[in-house]
């Protein structure tokens, strides 16, 4: 794979972190999380209520 991928991929990574810390959540969690699912966990974190 290219090397714009794994860019693409970390990116949503941290975007996802910034997420859950914005609902009261462990940014570091889902940034691991992110990088094992990807788009999921961000659609994941867009469908929950804050803590």
């Amino acid at each position: 794979m290219n090397k714009e991928f794994y860019v693409g991929w970390g990116t949503l990574a941290l975007i996802n972190a910034g997420l859950a810390q914005g609902k009261n959540r462990s940014g570091f969690n889902w940034f691991l999380l992110s990088l094992f699912l990807g788009p999921l966990a961000t659609f994941c974190l867009v469908i929950s209520d804050k803590k």
